[in-house]
């Protein structure tokens, strides 16, 4: 499977969108609200897409809940991962339980139009970052780890794969990587014995398909964002953390990225650092640019994991409602007054 992961214009395939598709270079589709009218035409986008690729393709969306949800009208509105302790008054077990019915449904409905993932869940802590805030489930990294836990849980009940972000932790720098890059000057200590706990929980558990790099840099711990950092990707994630999954980079296109230089830069450099797969969003010249220019290679390995992120729905959109499991989650979320 091809390294890149573009993203289309409207709510269905110009010829230009079938054409790019059909390079062996992409991989990977990601999907944004501009993409969404109603279900319907999202799945028959979902399919078109499928058809134009002629091949395996990773077909994905930031569908986290609260207010990243690409699409709401048809769908159940997933609360924001940071109200689910509230929302449980503190009683764990009934967090961890509000998580797991709220990864399950999710995963349920974004699976039932066609989509292979959701990048979620957000292993952030909750600390100062305002791009973060309750997108994170918590402020303590134990309470993290085990609501992120169920959540997953919830996911792989109805066959989808993890992704965790933002590794290894964009809640405690106050910076937004899409419009800046965020320097996060603390010690390594303090970076590890925190914000890195709930990615080194998931990871022992075998929780974790794939991870989504932070476009931070960490200068206590190395000069490049984490992203384009071989330090990072491969001698802690793969060989201290021992993570065999997916490392999709976040958008190449996003502030946090220009420190490395042109698309083509960027592209070269988030792949050298072994990310898998490469984002490339919102900017359409960038995919054309990487694709003519960059020194890409499509590696036997990144494929394999790759397809290991790739559905197999067993559910069909119209079916959702009479489905137990999907009215047992909105009952338990409390989305059926």
């Amino acid at each position: 499977m091809g390294p890149i992961m573009m993203d289309v214009v409207g709510t269905s395939l110009t010829a230009e969108d079938r054409e790019l598709l059909a390079h062996p270079w992409v991989g990977g589709l990601i999907l944004f609200t501009r993409n969404f009218q109603d279900p319907m035409q999202l799945i028959a986008l979902t399919q078109s897409i499928k058809a134009a690729a002629k091949k395996d393709i990773v077909i994905a969306v930031d569908h986290e809940g609260g207010r990243v949800q690409r699409f709401r009208e048809g769908f159940s509105l997933i609360p924001a991962m940071g109200s689910i302790w509230s929302k449980s008054e503190g009683a764990k077990e009934e967090a961890k339980r509000l998580a797991f019915y709220a990864g399950q449904l999710m995963a349920m409905e974004v699976h039932a139009v066609g989509i292979d993932i959701s990048f979620a869940p957000v292993l952030d802590i909750n600390g100062i970052s305002d791009v973060i805030g309750d997108r994170a489930f918590h402020q303590d990294p134990q309470i993290v780890s085990e609501l992120a836990s169920s959540f997953i849980e919830g996911m792989k009940y109805v066959g989808m794969k993890s992704t965790a972000k933002h590794f290894p932790g964009h809640g405690s720098v106050k910076e937004d990587s899409h419009i800046a890059l965020p320097v996060d000057r603390r010690s390594k200590e303090e970076i590890f014995g925190q914000d890195i706990e709930p990615f080194r929980r998931l990871m022992s558990a075998n929780m974790v398909d794939a991870v989504m790099p932070a476009h931070v840099i960490y200068p206590a711990v190395d000069p490049l964002s984490v992203g384009f950092s071989p330090f990072w990707l491969q001698q802690i994630l793969r060989e201290q953390l021992s993570f065999d999954g997916v490392i999709f980079s976040d958008d190449l296109s996003m502030e946090g990225a220009s420190s490395i230089g042109g698309y083509v830069e960027r592209s070269e450099a988030a792949q050298q650092a072994g990310c898998d797969m490469l984002l490339l969003c919102n900017n359409r010249d960038s995919v054309v640019e990487v694709i003519d220019n960059a020194n890409l290679t499509i590696d036997d390995k990144s494929s394999e994991r790759l397809r290991r992120m790739l559905a197999k729905p067993s559910v069909n959109y119209n079916q959702l409602g009479q489905l137990a499991e999907w009215q047992n989650a909105r009952e338990v979320l409390g989305l059926n007054a």
